[in-house]
């Protein structure tokens, strides 16, 4: 396996992953501002980055290699050229693009050392840092605004499994659906194209970040070398599915994809929050999955005619069925998240207690918080490895959203 990205299943064995340790943007959380920032919670910055630590090492001890986001960014922008283009970038996709602010902005951020520059694109710009020049000039700045800042924390830089998704050999970089995510994958857009392991190497790109409609890759599970699952859901719309569908059945070697639409609701927000795979025959649910697949879901079967090379779209009901066929399976087990009871479930689906990450087929990392799925996995032959919780589920998100696999081997 020569490529820097290569993930054909949500099982095979982990190589290397992409993490990201939270920062100086969790500390710029106040709680007007917190459903703007799509946070419900503010957490302690300093146990979150011990837990971070813990996971981390936990995936360490198992031989994978844990890259971070910040060090691969400082790594892609060691030519000037590419850094101040960066830095323009990300100010032009900040709701200060064509403001009075801009230039100073740009040289306020260009005056840092890169790791600096990183951290602070990532941390946010306060109007008390900064002064604009020569007073105010338009009327948005005579006004008087309480807003503390000129360029938006993101504290969602935790979460590197949305802004982008391996696919295959290739990935999509991806056009998040809030705007306080929208720049996220700009640091993604930026390893690819120019830091050594990735650039030059002739990695497909299944869909960017400039592309009309959202996509996010929460909504995005590999099942098998034939087949993808993608959410239609809050962040992720049918449209974005389609054209990526178009590529990767044309391009990267895939069979089908599989479309399962989830209510557009916050608490489902993703198809990793609603069911993640953590064996070959064996996922983690929400209670969601059980209840919709009894009364029938909403699955769309997306294939490509070969003769005209048009793509084909059947409509199906049946998970438990359209699985089966995908992984080669007489029989899926749905592992419901908390038992399936009625206090303990959804107060682990909550804290992302369906929300694992397989690191090797039968072996998930999982929140220790959600004890009662975390013993119903062990019942059900499931190695499970768990890491603190207390602060980093503050943040709605497990350790499959807190992570983005960039190798795998085969299953």
């Amino acid at each position: 396996m020569d490529s820097p990205l290569y993930i054909t299943s949500e099982i095979g064995k982990l190589k290397t992953i992409l993490l990201h340790r939270p920062g100086a943007e969790v500390e710029n959380l106040t709680p007007e501002y917190l459903a703007e920032l799509l946070y419900d919670d503010i957490p302690f910055l300093q146990i979150a980055q011990e837990e971070h630590d813990a996971f981390a090492n936990a995936l360490r001890k198992r031989g994978i290699e844990v890259l971070y986001l910040d060090e691969l960014t400082k790594e892609a922008l060691v030519d000037p050229s590419v850094r101040a283009q960066f830095v323009s970038e990300m100010i032009q996709n900040s709701k200060q693009g064509s403001q009075n602010i801009t230039q100073t902005l740009y040289e306020y951020l260009q005056s840092m050392d890169t790791m600096d520059m990183i951290h602070k694109t990532m941390a946010g710009v306060r109007k008390d840092e900064v002064e604009a020049p020569g007073g105010a000039k338009q009327l948005h700045e005579m006004l008087d605004d309480a807003y503390p800042f000129y360029l938006d924390p993101m504290p969602n830089l935790d979460f590197p499994r949305d802004p982008a998704a391996v696919i295959g050999h290739g990935l999509t970089i991806n056009k998040m659906r809030f705007p306080a995510r929208r720049r996220e994958s700009l640091y993604i857009q930026y390893i690819i194209d120019n830091h050594p392991q990735f650039a030059d190497r002739g990695i497909p790109k299944w869909y960017t970040r400039d592309q009309k409609f959202s996509v996010e890759g929460g909504d995005i599970l590999v099942l098998s070398k034939h087949a993808v699952a993608i959410g239609i859901s809050q962040r992720t719309s049918p449209e974005a599915i389609e054209s990526i569908a178009e590529r990767i059945l044309s391009e990267g070697g895939f069979k089908q994809v599989i479309a399962i639409e989830i209510p557009k609701l916050r608490m489902f927000m993703h198809l990793d929050t609603v069911f993640t795979m953590i064996d070959h025959d064996k996922f983690s649910v929400h209670s969601f999955v059980i209840e919709e697949g009894r009364r029938k879901m909403n699955i769309f079967n997306i294939t490509r005619n070969f003769d005209n090379g048009k793509l084909q779209i059947r409509r199906r009901a049946d998970l438990n069925e359209v699985l089966c066929e995908a992984l080669g399976k007489n029989r899926i087990e749905f592992i419901p998240c908390g038992g399936g009871d009625i206090i303990a479930g959804p107060r682990e689906q909550w804290n992302d207690g369906s929300n694992t990450l397989a690191i090797a087929p039968g072996v998930v990392v999982t929140y220790d918080r959600n004890h009662v799925t975390n013993n119903l996995l062990r019942q059900h032959g499931i190695e499970v490895i768990e890491v603190p919780s207390s602060e980093l589920c503050k943040a709605r998100g497990g350790p499959r959203c807190m992570s983005m696999p960039l190798i795998r081997e085969d299953v």
